[in-house]
């Protein structure tokens, strides 16, 4: 598990620091502050090599271009503090684990053309100055760093400063790395997972004991729901809720999820984001979305049961009230200081977060003092 991060010129950091993490992290503060950036860097550090997770995340932001070609690019600018693409911008993302770090850094430089440059792949950063030796075009150059071992990757930018889309496509090797892959991690953003995404989390678990664990989420919500079922892998809109159907206990008729209501939505996509997490990290934007304060409690107990048995690192964020203050229903308990659990506020343009512990939350909540 993480615990401790660093962010230098990602977004809208220009220095920042979480530490004394938890298994379980809140991530509180006012709009803008950074909460959903600091989920970002996690993803992004933890996945590694596997960059979809970049352009999955630009892509929600609306962070993209169109060339001549009616190409989808990615504008890259925007993951820099200085939002620019010059040569020589750079960010860097740092986990500390047990004495051992993970790093990835981002850099603009001047390089020469290559016009075998879409199919490059990646290389070992000992071996590149010779391809940076003829500035002629801006590349964007990507590094992992684990443990001495050093991995490099780089693509040519358009004139407007766009990444070509399919350039962050699954990537091949030149050599053998000895950088292994990242762990697992669900990403659940405040408007929640695709439909498709779900079907295909929750095709996985049917008839597996992480089956029960879903219809316990759900009933949450609604105690009266008896079975959950997928209609399979039909094609959704990316924001309805379809795909799945449920029968109550009071009767034999297949009930549509959609007629159930956002919150039933809300926490089957949580259950079945950690069940997809086991062994890596859940990421969870805005984790109250949906849920009336009743079922905080309630929602909180499940993340937190599901996240040591399947050796899950959570970080989610709020800006409620009703949210942080019911984490205290289990910040109180003996295994969450054995574990960790910590809220962690953001405030902007301070270069640490303010980091509560088990104690303190619930010292916090029980005296009504505000974290946010």
């Amino acid at each position: 598990m993480l615990q401790t991060l660093k962010i230098e010129k990602f977004r809208g950091f220009k220095e920042f620091k979480l530490h004394n993490l938890g298994r379980l992290n809140l991530l509180v503060g006012t709009n803008n502050s950074g909460k959903t950036s600091i989920l970002e860097a996690i993803q992004l550090l933890r996945s590694r090599k596997d960059l979809s997770v970049l352009a999955s995340a630009m892509d929600a932001r609306g962070e993209y271009l169109w060339n001549e070609q009616k190409d989808k690019t990615l504008d890259i600018r925007h993951l820099f503090y200085e939002h620019e693409v010059e040569p020589g911008q750079s960010f860097a993302i740092m986990g500390f684990t047990n004495g051992n770090s993970d790093k990835i850094t981002g850099s603009i430089y001047l390089g020469k053309s290559d016009s075998n440059d879409r199919q490059a792949t990646l290389f070992d950063a000992a071996d590149s100055e010779e391809a940076w030796s003829e500035p002629a075009v801006l590349k964007f150059n990507l590094e992992w760093e684990n443990r001495g071992d050093v991995l490099g990757w780089q693509r040519s930018l358009s004139s407007d400063g766009g990444l070509r889309w399919d350039d962050v496509r699954p990537l091949r090797f030149s050599k053998i790395s000895k950088i292994e892959d990242g762990t697992r991690t669900q990403f659940v953003s405040s408007s929640a997972l695709q439909s498709r995404e779900m079907i295909e989390l929750f095709d996985k678990i049917v008839l597996e004991p992480e089956e029960t664990l879903v219809q316990q989420a759900i009933r949450i919500i609604e105690p009266n729901i008896e079975r959950i079922a997928s209609l399979g892998s039909r094609r959704y809109s990316s924001r309805s809720r379809e795909g799945f159907v449920i029968r109550l206990s009071n009767s034999h008729q297949r009930v549509p999820i959609g007629s159930m209501g956002d919150g039933t939505w809300r926490m089957l996509g949580l259950a079945l984001a950690a069940v997809g997490a086991s062994g890596g990290v859940l990421l969870v934007d805005e984790i109250d979305t949906g849920l009336h304060f009743t079922a905080m409690s309630d929602m909180w107990k499940l993340i937190w049961e599901t996240a040591k048995k399947l050796d899950i690192q959570v970080f989610a964020t709020t800006h409620s009230s009703d949210c942080w203050s019911s984490l205290a229903s289990i910040a109180s308990r003996e295994d969450a200081k054995e574990e960790g659990i910590t809220i962690q506020r953001i405030e902007k343009g301070k270069q640490k977060a303010v980091a509560f512990s088990e104690h303190e939350i619930v010292l916090a909540a029980e005296r009504n003092i505000e974290v946010r």
